[in-house]
């Protein structure tokens, strides 16, 4: 059911199942039942909508300004501690309730340069160009197919037996670790392909372009955590004697802002993605396929987390991983409405609806990935079928 990508693929047989509609009607009934939920929120978004992504913004804005003025009381205990988290705070929910889903174009119904998706840009070493690129179109376009999806195991890590097993992959725990506390730096690079330029697949000359974009937008976020604000902390500073230990404890106070960020979003991410009951493609299974069909494949690979609002805020409402990879361009504050109705329709088709707490879906993702550091492993790409809706068939 799981691999990642950017690795020799193993030789095997993928699995075919039949799961969910069994015939080409009941595809038809299941797609156009979807359709509906997608259609009748969709007539509803409006102001209401847009007075809750200004109230986010708001948030953003007024989280990081508290958080970086109380770090610039030095290594006080409590301002120190208190300025680092909620400036950690005010860059989670910049990235994963406002950047992440206005990016998504869920908000160009504002006419609001602030909340366009081709125009807005997030505090992020990723370049909003790079990000819209690697992740709306081809995460959502091929989700979890193998070969495609590049957003499996991010070329790093094996998370199926569908990827051959190498001297690597034993320390892919230790590697998760990186990946999770580096997390928007290997996110910055990661449609750049590097792995593919380390094994001579593909030449620097084709990256570089991106790379000096990418280095750009890393240098703007660089100096303005680690050289500009520690800068400003020494000024304020200076009358009193302090500049040095006020400078130092403003650069870790970042460091650690950016830390509890990337964390997060690390874990978000994988909880949505790649626990337990997920399921894989092969490249066939998408060949020739349909709307409903390609509804299908998202919800059997993505993966929600209960919980109430504040969860619902930290993720940017990715706690709706099925609803959002289904609806990704509908407002994600919406999604929360729009899951009975999802959940309903996947139990009157029987396809599995996959859901459980944080602390459930992160320790599946652990054992899987501690599962495929080891050779082996049963879990396969699977082709879906539906046999009445086969192309020879209809």
């Amino acid at each position: 059911m799981s691999p990642s990508l950017n690795a020799t693929l193993s030789p095997s047989v993928d699995r075919t199942v039949h799961i969910g509609p069994k015939s080409a009607a009941e595809m038809l009934a299941f797609e156009r039942e979807l359709d509906a939920i997608r259609d009748d929120t969709r007539r509803t978004v409006g102001e209401r909508d847009a007075r809750y992504i200004r109230r986010i913004q708001r948030l953003v804005r007024v989280t990081e300004t508290l958080g970086r003025a109380l770090l610039l009381f030095g290594w006080f205990p409590p301002t120190w501690l208190l300025g680092a988290g909620l400036l950690g705070l005010s860059k989670i929910i910049d990235n994963m309730e406002l950047g992440h889903n206005v990016m998504h174009g869920q908000f160009n119904f504002m006419n609001d340069p602030q909340f366009h998706g081709d125009t807005f840009d997030w505090d992020n070493t990723c370049p909003k160009e790079e990000w819209r690129h690697s992740h709306n179109f081809v995460h959502h376009t091929y989700t979890n197919v193998i070969g495609k999806d590049r957003d499996f195991g991010y070329g790093l890590l094996r998370l199926s037996s569908d990827l051959r097993w190498s001297w690597l992959h034993p320390f892919q725990l230790l590697l998760t670790l990186l990946l999770a506390s580096f997390f928007q730096w290997f996110v910055a690079i990661h449609d750049m392909q590097m792995d593919k330029v380390v094994i001579g697949r593909k030449k620097w000359s084709e990256v570089r372009p991106q790379w000096l974009l990418v280095r750009a937008k890393m240098w703007r976020i660089v100096k303005r955590d680690y050289v500009v604000w520690p800068l400003v902390g020494a000024v304020v500073a200076a009358p009193f004697g302090q500049s040095q230990d006020v400078a130092l404890a403003v650069l870790a106070g970042n460091v650690v802002g950016n830390f509890i960020r990337n964390i997060w979003a690390w874990a978000i991410i994988f909880c949505g993605h790649f626990t337990e009951h997920i399921y894989t493609f092969s490249r066939a299974s998408i060949e020739g396929e349909s709307k409903g069909q390609w509804y299908l494949r998202q919800i059997l690979g993505s993966s929600n987390i209960s919980g109430g609002s504040v969860m619902h805020l930290m993720s940017g409402n990715l706690s709706h991983q099925v609803e959002h990879h289904l609806f990704p361009d509908i407002p994600g504050n919406r999604y929360v409405e729009m899951a009975p109705r999802v959940r309903a329709v996947c139990a009157k088709y029987n396809v599995p609806y996959n859901t459980g707490s944080f602390a459930l879906q992160l320790w599946t993702v652990m054992k899987r990935i501690a599962r495929y550091s080891l050779p082996g492993g049963g879990q396969k790409a699977v082709h879906i079928e539906v046999p009445s809706v086969l192309p020879e068939q209809v």
